[in-house]
């Protein structure tokens, strides 16, 4: 049966929370014009589905190590 997204990203709610943050922080720009297209491209969800993967992937690493 498929999964949700919410259910996959459960086990790393935490590490996407930060990334989250951290990434919003990291894309803040002091000239409006830009700071107006970091909103809308931050706002993408897309942005997400690789720091997913690794977090996913690296803790797949720590149960088999």
């Amino acid at each position: 049966m498929p999964r949700s997204l919410n259910e996959i990203k459960k086990p790393i709610a935490k590490e996407m929370e930060l990334f989250e943050t951290r990434f919003r922080e990291a894309m803040k720009s002091k000239v409006p014009l830009l700071d107006n297209i970091m909103h809308y491209i931050v706002k993408r969800k897309g942005k997400q589905m690789r720091p997913m993967f690794v977090f996913l992937t690296a803790g797949m690493w720590r149960c088999y190590r």
